[in-house]
């Protein structure tokens, strides 16, 4: 016979273990959300759908003010065993079972306050968070809290800390407009190789503030003329550029536009890009740092909690402070012994993290609704 406990633990594994085995990719989480809501069905907590994008809201609770929680919900594409698939190798899956496990803590606990549940849609986007922004998601909204486990480089399993602070990253997708030329004749095209080639040296010596941590990397390059002896005048790329404060990613952002007029004279081709999925850097509260921090202790031996972790990865978390600058915000850190890191597509962590996050979550949920 399980007690309390064991029965909510054991809930949390099967719910992982459900959600890890049904991964969507961004804006497609169709099912996932209909395993959310009848989940919340299960538990007779109110809830909102939308019409129009995926993921959902629900409730507990009274009071005008609001505590809320936010748990991505969706999943990578990527190739698995040499098959291309939606995969769950940032931890979703697991953030979404340790929230609903918190959920499972704080709903017959007496409060003060209203605790909002957003799972929300397309993190890997970097766009799913104002999806939930632009539906309400904040109204009354006083303090924010995410959780997330952490890769093994950064907390050890049993470690927890009150807040990441991610940095800011930006995407850009682009085409080089040249001129195919033959072989044996490459001085009458303009090659995109070329440019690639250039394209990639410029980057590196780009340099910033060197106490300013930042990247920019070339992360996609397709150039095909058709044949082997064609060289192709047209070419597609991406880049992926990081800093861990904002100011520095605009930095970066306008030097590259730079660095590509530069390309276009030298090589007499036509650069076309976009910018797209903005995630900006961390903006941590204090004050919900000091909420987590005394939730952490009252729950965790004091050597298992750490200071704020600093990681070069982004979360379009972050997207809900730029939104509403008055929000108190931090998201919690989990120590998971995650390896060999988040993104690889055969990532395992120890599993019992996920109670560990639970606990962590409602915890911290309780104290800030004080």
């Amino acid at each position: 016979m399980f007690t309390q406990q064991q029965a909510i633990e054991q809930q949390i594994y099967a719910w992982f273990e459900h959600f890890h085995a049904n991964p969507e990719i961004s804006w497609e989480e169709v099912e996932t959300t209909n395993t959310l809501a009848r989940i919340l069905d299960d538990l007779n907590v109110p809830y909102k759908r939308f019409d129009d994008v995926t993921g959902l809201v629900a409730e507990i609770g009274q009071g005008e003010d609001v505590v809320a929680v936010r748990a991505d919900i969706d999943a990578l594409w990527q190739e698995v065993n040499g098959t291309w698939q939606a995969n769950h190798s940032c931890g979703h899956d697991a953030n979404m079972s340790m929230v609903l496990g918190a959920l499972l803590y704080v709903r017959h606990e007496a409060i003060n306050k209203r605790i909002r549940f957003i799972f929300q849609p397309a993190e890997e986007k970097g766009n799913g968070a104002i999806s939930m922004i632009d539906r309400g998601a904040l109204d009354d909204v006083t303090h924010l809290f995410g959780v997330h486990l952490r890769p093994q480089e950064e907390l050890s399993f049993g470690q927890v800390t009150p807040a990441i602070h991610h940095g800011a990253a930006y995407f850009l997708q682009g085409k080089i407009h040249g001129v195919d030329a033959h072989g044996a004749r490459p001085h009458q095209g303009q090659s995109a190789i070329d440019v690639f080639a250039a394209m990639h040296q410029q980057l590196a010596m780009i340099h910033i503030d060197p106490f300013d941590v930042c990247s920019a990397k070339i992360t996609k390059m397709v150039a095909d003329g058709g044949s082997v002896n064609i060289i192709a005048g047209t070419g597609e790329f991406a880049i992926d550029v990081r800093a861990q404060k904002n100011d520095v990613l605009q930095l970066l952002k306008t030097r590259i536009e730079e660095m590509f007029a530069r390309l276009e004279q030298q090589f007499n081709v036509t650069l076309q890009w976009q910018w797209e999925d903005f995630t900006p850097g961390a903006e941590v509260s204090a004050e919900a740092v000091a909420i987590a921090e005394r939730a952490l202790q009252r729950t965790f031996p004091a050597e298992a909690i750490t200071a704020p972790v600093h990681t070069p990865g982004s979360d379009d978390f972050h997207c809900y402070t730029i939104a509403k600058p008055t929000l108190h915000a931090a998201m919690i850190g989990i120590g998971a012994d995650l390896a060999p890191g988040l993104h690889h597509p055969y990532m395992t962590f120890n599993r019992e993290a996920l109670l560990i996050g639970a606990k962590a979550v409602a915890a911290t949920l309780l104290e800030a609704a004080k």
